[in-house]
Formats: structure tokens, C-alpha cells, sequence
């Protein structure tokens, strides 16, 4: 018999002993869904059950035209619209706090995931943009293009934040905390709903993923054994919306040799950095 075939029965013979002797305790060990449940059962928690109140704290970037072409140049150049920009509304959502104690610093450690549903952001221009128009002239001439206004789009955002908080005291009825986390903000379903924006055509409206650094605090309210009510405020910095909103095409009515204009595109930025406060009911999963 050659040595590699020497070697590789004594690999399988290896394979098949530590098979026969882990066997048992591997038909006895419980699948990992199994311990996940049962470590949840022990530790975990729910908080936090009602309502959250986003409120943004935008600091809008001008908006940008890119990719102007053709007779859209004679009106209006690459970049910045001085005094331009956006600003997004505040809202009002269903959340709770999903949460498993580590076995970490007396268990006072945490991680948390905040869940809540899908909330409409709209997008409103402000400055030179809602109040003027983006090409009112063209070689000297009128275009008769009015200003937006102040209505631009919406979206759907949904966001993902997960956290990892410290509780400062963990007896007694009152539980305060710390922490800190990250979120991503995604958006869905976007739109132009700008009349003036979509008289022509409807252009594509993409918003990018935002991610963020969240600041967690809060204060749990023992009520009964382990039935809980919480108060919670997170703020999320560094959170920067992008925004873009390709082939925007408009009338043109004073010009008479043109009757629309593709303008090219225009990007929004703003830094949202929201502020979220959170009350409500939970409990611990050991109680049932």
C-alpha cells in the first residue's frame, strides 16, 4: 500500500473513532436555536413598549447640479445653488426595545435592538430654492421657469439601530442607564412629488443608506416584579441623508424654441442627526 493511501485511511479511521465517541453527547445537545431561547427566556427583555418621537436637527448643504447638457447650459451651470436648501419633518412612530443581558459586568451590560416601523420623511426646500427659480434666464432671456416652491419628495425610512447600554444601578425601582450604539437609516419607495418637478416627467429619486453613532440614556421603572416602564432618549450623530435626483426635465414656457429642458441632476446632502425620545411598558421574558 503507497504511504498516501496509508495516510489517508489513518485520517478516516481517526474521523470515525472521535465520530463514535461524540456521538452521544452530540445527540444530546440541544440545537442552537434551542439555547438562544433558552438564554433569552433567562436574560432577555422587552422595553420601551409605545411610542417614539424622531425629531431632526438638520444643518441642510446646498443643493448641486451636475451633468448639465445641451440647452439647460445656457440657463444654468454645474454646482451649488446659492442659498439653496432642505430640511425634514419630524415624526411620530410605534418602537420597542428588544434586549438580552450579556454575561458581562454583573450582567449589567446589555445589547439592544430598536424596533419600529416604517415612518414617511418628506423633504421640503428651503432658502433660494423654494423661493426662486433654479434657471430664470437664458442668454438674457426669461425662461418663465417659476420657483419649486417649498414641496419636494418623500420616503419611506426605516431605521436599524442596534445599542449597547449600561445599567448604572440594577436594583431598586429606579434603573438608570447609559450607552452607545450604531444605527443605518434605509429609505424606500422615494418620490418627486414637486408639481413643477413632475409636470414633465417623473425623475428618479434615490436616497442612500445613513449610518450613525448613537448616545443612549434612559431611566427603567420597576412597577411590578418584572413588569417595567421606561423613558429613553438617543441621539444619533454624524448621520449625513444623500440624496439624488437624476433627469429632472422642466417647462420652459417664455422660451420659444424650447418647450422643455432636461435640467441633469441634482444632489441634496443634510446632516440629520435626529433626537429620539421613547416611553413605555415592557417586561422581563422570566416572568412567563
Amino acid at each position: 500500500m503507497r504511504s498516501g493511501t496509508k495516510r489517508w485511511s489513518a485520517v478516516a479511521g481517526a474521523v470515525a473513532a472521535l465520530a463514535v465517541v461524540l456521538a452521544p453527547a452530540i445527540a444530546d445537545a440541544k440545537p442552537w436555536w434551542k439555547r438562544a431561547l433558552g438564554y433569552m427566556h433567562e436574560h432577555g427583555y422587552v422595553r420601551g413598549i409605545g411610542v417614539a418621537y424622531v425629531a431632526t436637527l438638520e444643518q441642510s448643504r446646498e443643493m448641486e447640479l451636475a451633468d448639465i447638457d445641451g440647452a439647460a447650459s445656457l440657463a444654468v451651470q454645474d454646482g451649488p445653488i446659492a442659498g439653496s436648501g432642505a430640511t425634514l419633518n419630524s415624526a411620530t412612530i410605534f418602537a420597542l426595545h428588544l434586549g438580552a443581558r450579556l454575561p458581562l459586568l454583573d450582567y449589567r451590560l446589555s445589547a439592544e435592538l430598536i424596533l419600529g416601523n416604517p415612518f414617511t420623511v418628506e423633504f421640503r426646500a428651503t432658502g433660494t430654492l423654494a423661493n426662486e427659480s433654479i434657471a430664470p434666464m437664458a442668454l438674457g432671456i426669461p425662461t418663465g421657469v417659476p420657483a419649486l416652491g417649498p414641496e419636494l419628495g418623500n420616503a419611506q425610512a426605516l431605521p436599524i439601530v442596534l445599542t449597547v447600554p449600561y445599567q448604572i444601578l440594577d436594583k431598586g425601582r429606579l434603573r438608570p442607564y447609559a450607552g452607545a450604539g450604531l444605527t443605518v437609516m434605509f429609505a424606500m419607495n422615494a418620490k418627486i412629488t414637486n408639481p413643477l418637478l413632475t409636470e414633465v416627467a417623473k425623475p428618479d429619486f434615490h436616497l442612500s443608506p445613513a449610518p450613525g453613532l448613537v448616545l443612549q440614556a434612559g431611566l427603567d421603572v420597576q412597577l411590578w416584579k418584572r413588569v417595567f416602564a421606561r423613558v429613553d432618549v438617543k441621539y444619533i450623530a454624524f448621520m449625513l441623508a444623500r440624496a439624488e435626483v437624476n433627469h429632472v426635465q422642466v417647462r420652459t414656457p417664455s422660451l420659444p424654441l424650447f418647450d422643455t429642458v432636461e435640467v441633469g441632476t441634482a444632489r441634496m446632502s443634510a446632516w440629520v442627526n435626529p433626537l429620539i425620545v421613547q416611553a413605555g411598558l415592557g417586561f422581563d421574558f422570566a416572568m412567563f
